[in-house]
């Protein structure tokens, strides 16, 4: 199997228990607890490397995630999850496993992901312009992640799902030149 797919399959798992009904932990709040102890692994590499290694007991890696739980103050299903990663030594692969989360959660919530790529960085004003147009051209509704790419010259590229719409100036320089050798 993959890490993706054990990536998803842990995600899955995780959305299935935020998203149920009467759950005491919202999905947001979850991403976010999962995000805070992410931020808090990647500080210390100390830190990374015990909770990474074969060497510290399982024992001895739950008293560490315990403690920082309680330092950040997460749910006890976060708590709970956290310690199944580090049971199956999954750990490392937390920052992938919250990104699955992240999608299933939307996508159970009824939303889809756009992924937005842009020359410069993009107003809000011009951010919610360009999501109620891509929500109207896929007919979906999108929660959207915003990236400024170098590369691009101007304009912007959204991807959403396995579709891409390229509104660059490269893309639009690129159609006018297939049109005119259709042209000849």
């Amino acid at each position: 199997m993959t890490l993706s797919a054990v990536a998803t399959r842990y995600a899955h798992a995780l959305a299935d228990v935020v998203t149920a009904s009467g759950s005491p932990l919202r999905p947001a709040d979850a991403i976010a607890q999962l995000r805070a102890f992410e931020a808090t692994l990647r500080s210390s590499s100390a830190l990374h490397n015990a909770l990474v290694t074969p060497a510290v007991p399982a024992a001895r890696k739950r008293a560490v995630i315990g403690r920082i739980g309680s330092v950040l103050e997460l749910a006890p299903i976060t708590r709970n999850f956290l310690y199944v990663l580090v049971d199956h030594r999954r750990i490392n692969s937390l920052s992938e496993i919250i990104d699955s989360l992240e999608l299933a959660v939307e996508e159970r919530l009824g939303f889809g992901r756009a992924e937005v790529s842009s020359a410069s960085e993009l107003t809000k004003e011009q951010q919610t312009a360009l999501l109620s147009q891509l929500e109207r051209i896929s007919g979906k509704r999108l929660r959207a992640r915003y990236a400024v790419d170098g590369a691009l010259i101007g304009g912007v590229v959204a991807r959403i799902g396995s579709t891409v719409y390229d509104g660059t100036l490269r893309g639009r320089l690129e159609t006018l030149r297939h049109l005119m050798r259709a042209e000849n």
